[in-house]
This record gives structure tokens, C-alpha cells and sequence, in this order.
């Protein structure tokens, strides 16, 4: 008497990969060394390992917030600048170049912030922005 195998568990489908010959032979030499057919050895390999996460997104406003303090930053770069070269030139800065260095410090902090902050999954469906 034969065994009969279930409908859903006969493989009819094929799935194509192309290799090149350093790829091929690494392959087949693993499939080798496990006493299992290329197939069988793809099979597992697809199957039996978890797929890592797709990188999060950054949402629409994130990253217009983020852009934003970036020329932010760029100005208050120039007014640290503008306020050196009056102190070295023995004028009175138009900024305290203290502050404004102390300034550019915690608009980086809010950048690194914003870097880390991440739409959920449940805003990823209506969020629509498209990096250019």
C-alpha cells in the first residue's frame, strides 16, 4: 500500500535564483555536506529562518522637523561665527558666543532625538511621504 501525500503538500511551484559559478559551488558544497539536495537545502534555509524587519521609516514630519533644524543650526553657526570674529577683532559680539554654542548643542540633541524617533506601525499606513 502506498502512502498518499495531502494535496497542500505536494510541491508544484518553483522558484528560480541565479548564482554565479563562486556562489553556485558554495552552495552546492554546503548542500554536499549536509547530505541534502540543493533543493532541499534552499528549502530550509528560506523556510526554518526568520526574515529580519524592514528598517523603519521616518514619518513626513520627522524628517521636515529635522531638516529644519539643520538650518537652524547653520544659522546659529554663522552668529558663533559672526560673534568670534568680533571678539577677536576687539568689537563687541552681537551674541553671546557662549550661548550660542550652548544653543547649538541642545538643537543637535534635538536632531539625534528625532533621528531616533521612528513612525509606528500602525502610522505607516497613512503615512504617504516619499523620500525625492
Amino acid at each position: 500500500m502506498t502512502k498518499r501525500s495531502s494535496s497542500s503538500l505536494i510541491r508544484t511551484k518553483r522558484l528560480q535564483a541565479r548564482f554565479s559559478p563562486i556562489e553556485y559551488e558554495m552552495v552546492r558544497s554546503k548542500a554536499e555536506d549536509a547530505s541534502m539536495s540543493l533543493a532541499e537545502l534552499t528549502r530550509r534555509c528560506m523556510l526554518l529562518r526568520p526574515i529580519p524587519p524592514p528598517p523603519p521609516r521616518l514619518g513626513r514630519v520627522t524628517v521636515a522637523t529635522y531638516l529644519e533644524l539643520s538650518r537652524i543650526g547653520n544659522n546659529i553657526n554663522q552668529l558663533a561665527k559672526v560673534a568670534n570674529t568680533a571678539i577677536k577683532m576687539q568689537l563687541p559680539p552681537p551674541a553671546d558666543p557662549e550661548l550660542l554654542n550652548e544653543l547649538l548643542e541642545l538643537l543637535r540633541h534635538c536632531q539625534r532625538e528625532i533621528a531616533k524617533t521612528f513612525i509606528s506601525e500602525e502610522d505607516e499606513e497613512t503615512d504617504d511621504w516619499q523620500p525625492d
